[in-house]
């Protein structure tokens, strides 16, 4: 004998309608593989563990809360790391800092280096560290993350010029930094 709703029908508790659980075991199909690149990225910003995965924590709050606004099917990888960023600039807003910015000097192409300095894993991670965060930003999110510019104009809320500038001068300072590590 069927029940209400035919044979094999899934009983759920009340209040806990289809739409319910489709939008929870939507969010964890989609958005909680990416847990790891935005806690990586998260710790390259905040140069902290604990810091990162509060950061990361408070992303996937957000995210899973405004999970209806996102469009299926889209690039949940760049949604998700706008919500960090934003997350992000709101701590910052909220400890009453902002990213500081530097101007260089003597801005142009860099020049490769030869491979008998060559900086380690280490020296690349500590000079990224060191970057002003706006610069480390663009960076980490070109360079470790791969977006394209047009996906990180739209993360980080900048014309894609900006981004395109900062991503050189990030790695005009973080080329500098090698540069005086080796010397």
């Amino acid at each position: 004998m069927s029940g209400i709703g035919g044979v094999g029908a899934t009983i759920l508790p009340l209040g806990m309608g289809p739409a319910r659980v489709s939008r929870n075991d939507s969010f964890e199909v989609e958005a909680l593989p990416h847990i790891r690149s935005l806690y990586g990225t998260a710790y390259r910003l905040t140069h902290n563990a604990h810091d990162a995965e509060d950061l990361v924590q408070e992303t996937l709050l957000r995210a899973y809360r405004s999970f209806d606004r996102y469009t299926p099917g889209t690039n949940i990888r760049a949604w998700l790391y706008t919500i960090l960023h934003r997350t992000r600039a709101d701590s910052l807003r909220r400890r009453g800092r902002s990213p500081e910015t530097v101007e260089l000097e003597g801005d142009g192409p860099g020049v490769a280096g030869g491979q008998d300095g060559a900086a380690t894993g280490r020296d690349i991670a500590r000079a990224l560290a060191e970057l002003p965060e706006v610069f480390r930003t663009a960076v980490v999110l070109r360079d470790v993350e791969e977006f394209s510019y047009q996906e990180i104009a739209a993360i980080v809320e900048a014309p894609i010029g900006t981004v395109m500038s900062r991503i050189c001068r990030g790695r005009a300072l973080l080329r500098e930094r090698l540069k005086g590590k080796r010397a």
